[in-house]
């Protein structure tokens, strides 16, 4: 077994590598940038090695730079963890050629299936379904709109080379596929290195679904069960579970034998994902099809895990080291459901745009799964865990992901995994930047979702608008009121004693008007009951002033609410949506229609930068005239383009930046007359 293991990456995949190894009796090392000096994988490794600055191009991608630490540590393997180097075939020969062992799949594996094109060619010949389209490389913008054109549309562009969301367009005419290849094309390079794209034809109402495979060096090669992706925004996924409220029986050994006999094709070992699409419009589950192969560990590892009871970083260390897998296919059983939220730095309140900066406040619902081996331990506490790899005044940089947190629940049935998501998003305290903690809680409660009938494009079908907040019951605006009494009364009787100037200290009752949004609920707290709408509420709860995080027992059910004070009284968080609350004493309640309600500034002749960022490309010049919803200029943020549209239709009267430009937020890129 191996003595000492460097992990070539960052953040929270890191500090998961390090937990396994530590348990494992394994010493690690830990490489970082400049913008990573103080993270909490860098402090969890027994070293550290500093290999550059910020941006991963002179850091984590250098492959000498981790080969010289690996040299200068005396870590005799290494593992790449997810992006960065994992599946780069030089990297992995590098090491071999120094002598370090590689936490990976062999090299050939990695070639033919890092290769989108040449993938799909050999898993066709080992007799797994693939999808309709174009395999071969494209030449220009004119030679993919005549693929699209033959293929029908939808179709789907991709990066060869691509991974994690990138490099990837979908296309519903040939405007789209104009507007979409050439910075399919560019994502492609800036991210892998690789411009080549190639098109396959996008399947309608499409589940994703894909395969845990598991090999050893012996031949030995198995399927962990499967793994459901369907909900995602921007091809990126943001909603993981295992098993598939979709797959059945039948279908997962299907589609298992048919993975296994691709990674048998290609002489695969380690752990490794196979990704299929299915259509949901087939009643019988059979129209599955073959979409790449992630030859390295996949971000939602952690709930395969969490059902099958197996360590995935533990079994990828064993199967380097040489060791034969001590599972067979019948022993890989299903215990339970598990879900996992991604928690990114990105604002749903302001269409997802990036959100970089700060964490001025974090603290996770648990402190972070056990390491100890058992099976509670890859679980989390109470069924909660949380993979993360930032700390609490740390910030989130502009230069990698955007993810913070993984949070990862276990029960024994699918809702009461969903509940649990649901209590510990109340839970999780994030300020400083934007975060997508309501949206991921919103799709938890949504009646669709707990229906299990997902496909990619629930995202777009359920939030066409956008994401406003999840709605809330009246039952549970009952009891945010309940609260918002209980905490105003706290907040007036310590107002009266810390200053005697307001008059004897409250007596109870202490009678409220909370109005969430236009409704106003009459709220009474005594000390022997509390009333809103003049029905009895059961509340039981602590609150001293100031507090941020609070939880509530009302009417039996715990609910954990996140509270601020604001100008007309507070703001309240939970189950998914802010609600501002308007509170007044109710003898003061009438003067509040007197109120002068403050009116934004219209800034719809502005193009405004959103996020910080690059500006890659300005479409248009001064005195243009533009149409509502056009293009107009593409701004790059976290490795991804973003297309930044007029809101309305003028002529362009100044411009104000330039491309290769870095933008900070709220720059102001060209305005309108």
């Amino acid at each position: 077994m191996f003595k000492k293991i460097l992990i070539a990456n960052r953040g929270e995949i890191a500090c998961r590598v390090i937990k396994t190894a530590r348990r494992m009796g394994i010493q690690t090392v830990a490489v970082y940038s400049d913008a990573d000096a103080r993270a909490p994988f860098v402090q969890m490794a027994d070293e550290a090695v500093h290999i550059g600055p910020a941006p991963a191009a002179q850091s984590y991608l250098i492959a000498d730079k981790i080969i010289a630490a690996c040299k200068q540590t005396g870590a005799d393997a290494v593992h790449p963890g997810y992006g960065f180097l994992s599946e780069r075939t030089s990297f992995a020969e590098a090491l071999a050629a120094e002598g370090i062992e590689f936490i990976g799949p062999p090299v050939g594996a990695i070639a033919a299936m890092g290769d989108k094109i040449e993938s799909k060619k050999l898993a066709k010949a080992a007799g797994v379904n693939v999808v309709p389209g174009f395999v071969g490389e494209i030449e220009d913008t004119e030679h993919a709109v005549r693929i699209s054109n033959e293929i029908g549309y939808p179709v789907m562009m991709k990066a060869s080379a691509g991974g994690g969301g990138k490099g990837m367009r979908l296309a519903y005419d040939e405007k789209d596929v104009r507007e979409g290849f050439e910075a399919t094309k560019r994502e492609g390079l800036n991210s892998f290195g690789d411009d080549r794209v190639f098109i396959e034809k996008f399947i309608l109402n499409p589940r994703h679904i894909e395969i845990q495979i598991l090999g050893d060096k012996h031949g030995n090669i198995l399927y962990l069960n499967e793994r459901e992706c369907s909900i995602q925004r921007r091809h990126q996924k943001v909603v993981e579970e295992a098993p598939s409220p979709f797959v059945t029986p039948k279908m997962r050994k299907a589609m298992g034998e048919q993975c296994v006999a691709l990674s048998r094709a290609v002489g695969y070992y380690s752990a490794g994902t196979v990704e299929l699409i299915v259509s949901g419009a087939d009643p019988t589950g059979e129209s599955f099809y073959f979409l790449e192969m992630n030859t390295r560990l996949q971000v939602e590892h952690p709930v395969t895990e969490a059902i099958t009871a197996i360590d995935l970083v533990e079994q990828m260390i064993r199967v380097a080291a040489g060791e034969k897998l001590e599972i067979t296919q019948d022993d890989v059983k299903i215990d339970g459901w598990a879900i996992e939220n991604r928690v990114y730095a990105e604002d749903p309140y302001r269409g997802f745009l990036p959100s970089t900066g700060r964490l001025v406040r974090y603290q996770p619902p648990v402190e972070g799964w056990t390491d100890d081996g058992a099976a509670n331990g890859r679980r989390g506490i109470d069924g909660v865990r949380v993979d993360d790899g930032v700390y609490e005044g740390g910030e989130v940089s502009m230069f990698y992901d955007p993810m913070i947190a993984k949070l990862v629940t276990w029960g024994a049935t699918r809702d009461e995994a969903a509940d649990k998501q649901v209590a510990a998003l109340d839970m999780f305290e994030i300020e400083g930047l934007g975060h997508n903690i309501d949206f991921v809680s919103a799709i938890m409660q949504h009646p669709r979702f707990r229906s299990g009938e997902l496909t990619t494009g629930f995202i777009a079908e359920e939030y066409p608008e956008g994401f406003h907040g999840a709605a809330a019951s009246d039952e549970t605006l009952e009891k945010i009121a309940a609260v918002a009494g209980f905490i105003a009364t706290a907040r007036a009787d310590r107002a009266r004693r810390v200053d005697g100037q307001l008059g004897v200290p409250l007596d109870p009752p202490g009678e409220w008007t909370i109005t969430i949004g236009k409704t106003p609920f009459e709220v009474v707290i005594d000390e022997d009951e509390v009333l809103v709408n003049g029905r009895a509420v059961e509340l039981a709860m602590e609150y001293t002033p100031g507090e941020h995080l609070v939880t509530a027992e009302i009417d039996g059910e715990m609910l954990g609410l996140k509270v601020a004070p604001s100008r007309s009284g507070l703001t309240i968080t939970t189950r998914g949506a802010i609600h501002k609350l308007g509170v007044l004493p109710t003898r003061l309640a009438p003067l509040s229609q007197h109120m002068i309600e403050k009116i934004a500034p219209d800034l719809s002749r502005f193009l405004i930068c959103p996020m910080p960022g690059l500006l890659v490309s300005l479409n248009v010049a001064e005195g243009d005239k533009v149409e509502a919803g056009q293009p107009l200029a593409v701004i790059e943020a976290m490795k991804m383009e973003n297309i930044l549209r007029a809101e309305k239709s003028g002529t362009v009267k100044a411009i104000n930046a330039t491309a290769g430009q870095s933008l900070a937020v709220d720059a102001v890129i060209l305005e309108l007359e």
